[in-house]
């Protein structure tokens, strides 16, 4: 049983999503330092509060801090930014170079011969099988 688990550990997925988590709480308390160090005091400058944490209401007593859910959505959208911009974009750019563009096919399989033949063909040019138009 020892074995086993071990073996789990030591496969290459769990190692590569342990260093993702780690990875990504890095980044997280980045883009945290980033709202909180360069976003907020230039909401600061335009709104006249520090940061959106200061805006709350009252009802009944209780406190409905809806200004923090305001900067953690902010952060949610700037890491959603990064990580598009930095690691999406970038890693679809580099399959389009190594594959080509895809589109809509250019080509189709002969029922009778299974050959590629262009999508307008009337007539397969390998067997001479007429085709159906699809």
């Amino acid at each position: 049983m020892l074995k086993e688990f071990r073996d789990f550990i030591f496969k290459g997925n769990v190692v590569d999503l342990a260093v993702a988590v780690v990875i990504g709480a890095a980044f997280g308390a980045v883009i945290t330092s980033f709202t909180t160090n360069l976003l907020n005091p230039i909401i600061a400058a335009i709104v006249g509060k520090p940061d959106f944490s200061a805006y709350m209401t009252v009802i009944n007593g209780s406190k409905i801090q809806y200004g923090l859910f305001l900067n953690a959505l902010i952060a949610f959208v700037l890491i959603g930014a990064a990580v598009y911009f930095f690691v999406v974009a970038p890693m679809n750019a580099l399959m389009r170079r190594l594959h080509g563009p895809t589109g809509p096919p250019v080509t189709k399989k002969c029922p009778e011969c299974a050959s590629e033949i262009p999508l307008a063909a009337r007539r397969c040019a390998h067997c001479c099988v007429p085709l159906i138009a699809d």
